[in-house]
């Protein structure tokens, strides 16, 4: 893997007005205001102890070259350290959320052929499918029934299915049940308005009329279109999909971004994604929208996919992954919520990311398929889930999609 760099692009200096709890915006006090702290990457360890902790104060905005650095060098013991005292800074209740919702991916056809997915089927394929109505009902009842708040909504792109076929599905969703949906990412928004002949603005308007509550951050894996045009070429580029993400918090839409790394991404393309989200973010305060409530790094999984080979059948370390999600941490200012992904990690790492500046153990997972296809299936009760955060010294709180308490432990 090779380590070029990334100069930072819309660096953006000043102090915070805001701790920026759980719900509400992150904001620079100001873009104009001198940048402070170190202005070249730090050689020494104790330089780059000095960098984690002025970030996790609030009183020096990394850049790019920075991030990269502490990313490559930075001992993985004092990242975790300088993140969890950033997470307690931005999160002083010393609480860690969670969400008892439901992934139902819609349908499993699909046209983008991403060498990374194990879940995708042409529409001649034997197993492929669009989910029926009924089933698609059920799946919901059975949330409403597990205290879920929430369904995420995710599918192929289906070559056939125009904007009213999802409006439908939304408008009768809604009529029967009082939940909260988040669905459709970005590719699939694109998509969409490709097969309908109309704009991805007309398309996120007319979804969110019929009942589209938020937007989730799938289909980002990496913001560069060097590695998206070997993994996914037939996919939104990066650009289409901050475009989506931009025309989503004007229309007042909350959204999460994502990270899937570990792929063929070089680590300084790993630290240009995060810039690409803080300068979309610092785009959304400066506005009054909350823009991006969560950032979700999660590791890819080779298994069943076309980049097996390439990646010699093994997945990101548990040691990677840490480091990783202290660094965005550290990097993402602007962002309240950093989410562990103990889905491809596994409960116990997934409980270690609570010491490595995530505040948020993400979703109980009534129900997961595309990662599962891959070959890795994590599941937790909400029981075990409270056990776990409970058990890092944190009190663990089930949330909504928009990060409101539901209930208390």
């Amino acid at each position: 893997m090779s380590d070029h760099r990334d100069s930072a692009s819309g660096e953006v200096a000043g102090e915070f007005r805001s701790r920026g709890r759980r719900e509400g915006r992150i904001a620079p006090e100001s873009a104009e205001g001198p940048r402070r702290g170190l202005s070249e990457p730090p050689t020494s360890p104790d330089a780059h102890s000095a960098l984690a902790f002025s970030a996790a104060a609030g009183t020096h905005r990394l850049s790019a070259d920075e991030a990269l650095t502490l990313l490559r060098d930075g001992d993985i013991l004092t990242l975790g350290v300088a993140a969890s005292a950033m997470r307690d800074r931005l999160h002083p209740e010393r609480e860690a959320t969670f969400i008892v919702d439901r992934n139902v991916n819609y349908t499993n056809i699909c046209v983008s052929g991403c060498r990374f997915c194990a879940f995708y089927r042409d529409a001649s394929d034997p197993d492929a499918y669009v989910l029926p109505p009924d089933e698609l009902y059920a799946k919901v009842e059975e949330t409403l029934a597990l205290e879920g708040t929430a369904i995420l909504l995710q599918g192929g792109m289906h070559p056939d299915l125009g904007v009213e076929w999802y409006e439908g599905m939304l408008r009768e969703l809604k009529a029967r049940y009082r939940i909260h949906v988040h669905g459709f990412g970005p590719p699939e928004v694109v998509h969409i308005a490709k097969v309908s002949g109309i704009s991805t603005r007309e398309v996120l308007t007319r979804l969110r009329d019929a009942g589209l509550d938020s937007l989730p951050g799938g289909g980002a894996e990496i913001l560069v279109d060097r590695v998206r045009s070997h993994v996914s070429p037939k996919k939104a580029t990066s650009d289409q999909w901050l475009d989506v993400m931009r025309e989503a918090h004007a229309l007042g839409m909350s959204t999460t971004a994502t990270m899937m790394f570990g792929g063929t991404e070089t680590l300084a393309e790993r630290v240009q994604h995060m810039v690409r989200v803080r300068e979309v973010q610092d785009e959304a305060v400066a506005n009054g929208n909350v823009g991006f409530r969560a950032f979700i790094p999660w590791s890819f999984q080779p298994g069943n996919t076309e980049l097996e080979g390439e990646q010699g059948g093994s997945a990101a370390s548990g040691w990677e992954y840490l480091r990783t999600l202290a660094v965005s941490r550290l990097f993402l200012d602007n962002v309240s919520n950093i989410q562990a992904s103990w889905v491809t990690q596994g409960p116990k790492i997934g409980q270690v990311a609570l010491c490595y500046g995530a505040n948020d153990m993400g979703s109980t997972m009534i129900e997961e398929n595309v990662v599962a296809a891959a070959g890795t299936r994590f599941m937790l009760a909400r029981d075990e889930l409270v056990r776990l955060i409970a058990d890092a010294g944190l009190t663990p709180v089930q949330r909504d999609t928009l990060y409101r308490e539901v209930r208390r432990f």
